[in-house]
């Protein structure tokens, strides 16, 4: 059977995207190779199509058990033998599992790290024929990442213990030095690598100051009336609380964060997982994997240690490849409090300045002027010719003026205040506010005292963050939150240097920024979506799965447009493979003809 033949008869697609038939090809030939591809880009058909065309079993790597559990039952429902090792599993469970892939009954098996490499796992694979490993999440293997795991670091092993066995590593995130440290680790330094790109065009990336963040947030979540989401918050105190006010607002939002016990935390994810449109209110515990396709909005409430975590956090969007929408809020004090959680850890200095630097990466993009995507890309090395037109710098360009001038003041501020006050006292200074702070310091005789009355508190504070961002002015971790001047801030405290800074965005409506339903469906088809999706969610309940195992949004948008009369013509269509025709192929053509009917 050629590869083809897998995916059009079990997953139910026409053709290959991208690198994904090169990989296969590589796979099946019995070679290794490193596969960074979008989230939502079909990584996992890179290693489940060989699985199914090499002889033995395929053991895939995966960081969580929800996800394992996810990919299982979506690749049984594909009429594909899978099972899964992990602690969920009663003994006598995981003995039939263990049975299964001792008499070449499985042709994938899924497990976590760590039981990979205990001696009874172990024991197990040199006993069986293996196919291939796949290390899903393959960035956790680095230092450098933006979610190391030591548990990862172990599977280096696998290099010595199964030498003849192919490894395939894969992720949706991973900068050049954590891309190095991969091949390294996974002993793939002679073996392709197979990049994808970064792109996920289907998300539009907006970024804002943080002003009243709640209301910010549930303006946006009410743009997405009845669609799945998540909000990531820093802490677990604000994860609970927003959790709670949205809930007082009428949005249906459940908290997830490491600080719930495991049987709370479980019980929310599967019911952000079966149910339709739940808001998850979550720290960055939550989300590695979730492989749920209809995830219609992402919204950042505190802004992410790094772009590669917003870039991840981001792609749990639109795995479907239908539109969908990202939102990060941020301020100087979200950046005040990154770095203080930076500069209080036990990181090496090495690893300090490593993450400096991706913390200013993200504070650019955040401030940047041009197109957002294309700054995005450009961090991974993915350059996009032409603006992308699907953000909001494109959708509604920013206004730019000469703050040589107000910067000047800026920096003069800091100077002459002995550069070691926060913004909040230096915006007094400049505004001429007689405040007790400032009159305790004496600074109301400063000759930059009163010299910046012709803009707002907001209007500084957004000035202040520029200048951060450009690296002409530093925050003083140890000294509070207090700011100093940067390297370069005396060439434009002497005119040697002209700045063109971002103005404060105005309250106006927002052009095209809606994200609706209509554009993964036709109105006329809307009515007939909605019966396939009622259909797929009492199917679903029965069957004790999530929804988009039966099938994803993109199907049911395809059957509802092309209205397949036929069992052979509802079989053309994208995402429904062989074992789901004959499994609900029959149901689907009588909501079909019902509808037609009413």
């Amino acid at each position: 059977m050629s590869p083809e033949t897998v995916l059009q008869q079990v997953f139910g697609y026409s053709q290959f995207r991208g690198e994904q038939a090169a990989v296969i090809e590589a796979v099946c030939a019995g070679r290794s190779g490193l596969v960074i591809m979008p989230t939502g880009g079909g990584k996992s058909l890179c290693y489940q199509v060989p699985a199914l065309l090499r002889e033995g079993v395929a053991v895939v790597v995966s960081p969580l058990i929800a996800l394992m559990q996810d990919q299982v039952a979506a690749l049984q429902a594909n009429g594909v033998r899978a099972a899964c090792l992990n602690s969920s599993l009663s003994a006598a469970e995981q003995l039939h599992v263990e049975q299964a892939v001792e008499q070449g009954e499985l042709d994938l098996l899924y497990c976590a790290p760590e039981r990979l490499l205990q001696e009874r796992c172990l024991n197990l694979l040199h006993g069986s024929r293996i196919a291939l490993f796949a290390i899903d999440e393959a960035h956790c293997v680095s230092q450098w990442g933006h979610d190391f795991r030591p548990e990862y670091r172990d599977l280096a092993r696998l290099v010595e213990l199964f030498p003849a066995v192919p490894r395939l590593a894969l992720t949706a995130t991973a900068d050049e030095p954590t891309r190095q440290e991969i091949r390294e680790r996974l002993g793939l330094t002679d073996a392709p690598q197979f990049i994808g790109g970064f792109d996920r065009p289907n998300i539009r990336y907006r970024i804002a100051e943080k002003n009243q963040g709640r209301q910010q947030i549930l303006s946006f979540i009410r743009e997405h009336p009845g669609q799945a989401g998540i909000v990531y918050c820093l802490s677990r105190a604000g994860t609970d609380a927003l959790a709670a006010w949205l809930n007082e607002q009428g949005v249906r939002a459940l908290p997830y964060h490491a600080g719930l016990s495991s049987e709370s935390r479980s019980f929310n994810q599967s019911r952000f997982l079966r149910e339709d449109g739940l808001v998850m209110v979550a720290t960055v515990a939550f989300g590695m994997g979730i492989d749920k396709p209809d995830i219609r909005f992402v919204a950042h409430l505190d802004m992410p240690a790094s772009i590669e975590a917003y870039y991840q956090e981001t792609g749990r969007a639109g795995r479907d490849g239908a539109p969908a929408e990202a939102l990060m809020l941020y301020g100087l004090q979200d950046m005040v409090r990154r770095r203080q959680m930076l500069e209080g850890g036990e990181a090496s200095e090495e690893r300090r300045l490593l993450e400096r630097r991706k913390l200013d990466a993200l504070l650019g993009l955040c401030e940047v002027t041009s197109c957002r995507r294309q700054t995005l890309l450009r961090y991974f090395g993915d350059e996009l010719p032409q603006p992308c037109g699907n953000c909001d710098t494109c959708l509604e360009p920013p206004q730019t003026f000469d703050g040589t001038v107000a910067a000047q003041k800026a920096l003069s501020a800091v100077y002459r205040t002995g550069q070691r006050f926060g913004v909040a006292h230096l915006i007094d200074v400049l505004r001429g506010e007689s405040t007790a702070k400032v009159q305790q310091f004496g600074h109301e005789r400063l000759p930059t005292f009163g010299c910046g009355e012709e803009y707002s508190k907001t209007q500084w504070s957004a000035i202040f963050r520029q200048l951060v961002a450009m690296g002409l002015l530093s925050v003083d971790i140890a000294g509070f939150g207090g700011l100093r001047l940067g390297p370069d801030a005396r060439a434009v405290l002497r005119g040697e240097r002209a700045l063109w800074l971002r103005e404060p965005p105005r309250r106006r409506e927002r052009r095209g920024s809606r994200i609706d339903r209509q554009q993964l469906v036709d109105a006329a088809d809307e009515n007939l979506f909605e019966r396939l999706r009622l259909w797929r969610k009492d199917t679903a309940d029965e069957l004790g799965k999530p929804p988009y195992v039966i099938f994803h949004d993109a199907t049911l948008a395809a059957i509802a447009a092309l209205k397949p009369d036929s069992l052979e013509a509802l079989g053309a269509v994208s995402g429904v493979g062989a074992k789901k025709l004959d499994t609900w192929g029959e149901e689907i053509l009588a909501v079909l003809a019902a509808h037609s009917e009413a």
